[in-house]
């Protein structure tokens, strides 16, 4: 049912998209730039064979708004039910959402716990729409109601990690404003993290040591991951005269931090990725590849999944037979489905880089590169993506609805399909490595 509603959702868009009035130029945009851009925008993916700015016209960035907005309330509150459904059938009750003493939310709390996703997603949304059209307004001297259009547009834009933008150069200009490249780092960071998680920091904000392991993990690999992009990019590029090189200290501070929060799945850039080197662009496919919190409008394998590779990793290392997270031990049947799902996620990415290669002509950096955005739900390109022709294109649109429900759909049905076995076979080891 999952797949389907996004299925009809990116029909229902594409239909839309397709109509003249949807572009600037009052002629159809065609059947396949319309499935295109209504993939990205449902999944909240960002990639785009046509610019956003200018091919478009208002109806039909509306619609694409709209899209997002769907995409991303869908994602979110599925997502937070899948949570709940999968806790109570692992006994955890009400964990989730703050201490398991309180039993705050259990499966009968579905309608509310709906409504309060829904409230704190549109809530946030206007706190950045704020801030973003008091700017355009003040700092930019644009006239109100074209102020309003821009910050609301890239407030849900950037809460649900979309990436679209209507400016030909995405957020370029802004490199160095605090006020739009902070907000909507902000704003992606928040939609990011996941409601549950959100919930727990604001109810436990003085309490963090009765956080959850999901609470715990998901914030200590998220400020790993920023605190750690910023300064690859920092040192990647900061004498590269096509990125960080002209900018001052402050600049390329703000511009690296900017380019770190991104590849959490959002696909806003404030730098030419094409112009980065290549060691930058492997640091953003890690980046992209990991995504966001779970139960948010983030993609990637999750950063629950990724810290809890890394704690069994550690456990090995050390000869442990448990794996432990703080003062709770991670049972072995979530340590198989991170295995399982990170494993057929690789294999996913490297079976359509090698598609794509044999499609298009394009180098193996820059492929790999756009195949990862794709499946994370990323949106950052290093700008082929109008130029894989209608396969290489397809692939791409193959990829991000994948992306977008397969790791959710996966996850779930992993943790849901549990079956006891009444006897165990003899134990024979084999040689690892």
């Amino acid at each position: 049912m999952v797949v389907l509603g996004f299925g009809v959702a990116v029909a229902c868009g594409t239909a839309l998209l397709a109509l003249p009035v949807a572009t600037a130029s009052g002629e159809s945009a065609g059947w396949q730039a319309a499935l295109f851009t209504a993939t990205s925008a449902v999944c909240v993916t960002g990639l785009a064979v046509v610019d956003t700015a200018t091919h478009w016209s208002a109806f039909g960035q509306v619609v694409i708004a709209g899209l997002i907005q769907v995409g991303g309330l869908g994602i979110m509150t599925l997502a937070t039910l899948f949570t709940v459904l999968v806790s109570g059938r692992i006994g955890l009750r009400a964990k989730i959402f703050a201490q398991a003493e309180t039993k705050t939310f259990s499966l009968a709390d579905v309608r509310r716990v709906v409504g309060k996703v829904v409230v704190f997603s549109l809530a946030c949304e206007a706190a950045a729409a704020a801030v973003l059209t008091a700017r355009f307004l003040l700092g930019y001297g644009e006239p109100p109601g074209r102020a309003l259009y821009l910050g609301v547009f890239h407030a849900i834009s950037a809460f649900n990690n979309a990436g679209f933008a209507l400016w030909p150069d995405n957020l370029i200009r802004f490199v160095t404003d605090p006020w739009i490249c902070g907000t909507i780092a902000a704003a992606v960071i928040v939609g990011g993290l996941g409601y549950p998680v959100l919930f727990e920091l604001i109810t436990l904000r003085r309490r963090p040591g009765r956080w959850s392991m999901l609470t715990r993990v998901t914030v200590v690999v998220t400020v790993a991951l920023l605190v750690c992009g910023t300064l690859v990019f920092l040192a990647t590029e900061w004498r590269n005269p096509r990125t960080l090189g002209p900018l001052d200290g402050p600049g390329k501070l703000l511009a690296a931090f900017f380019t770190a929060v991104m590849p959490r799945t959002a696909g806003f850039n404030s730098l030419d990725l094409a112009q980065m080197h290549p060691s930058s662009w492997l640091a953003t496919d890690v980046l992209m590849f990991v995504g966001g919190g779970s139960a948010g409008t983030a993609g990637g394998i999750k950063v629950t999944t990724f810290g809890l590779l890394a704690f069994v990793v550690w456990a090995e290392l050390r000869g442990e037979p448990q794996v432990n997270v703080g003062n709770r031990r991670v049972p072995e049947h979530a340590q198989r489905q991170a295995i399982s799902l990170t494993l057929i996620s690789v294999t996913l990415i490297a079976v359509s880089t090698y598609a794509l290669l044999v499609l298009t002509p394009h180098g193996l950096d820059e492929v790999l590169f756009e195949v990862v955005s794709a499946f994370g739900t990323v949106g950052l390109s290093t700008g082929i993506t109008a130029q894989t022709g209608t396969a290489g294109q397809l692939l791409l649109v193959l990829l991000m609805f994948v992306g977008r429900t397969g790791p959710l759909t996966l996850g779930s049905a992993l943790a849901l399909k549990q079956h006891t076995r009444r006897y165990e076979l003899p134990e024979e080891r084999v040689i690892v490595g």
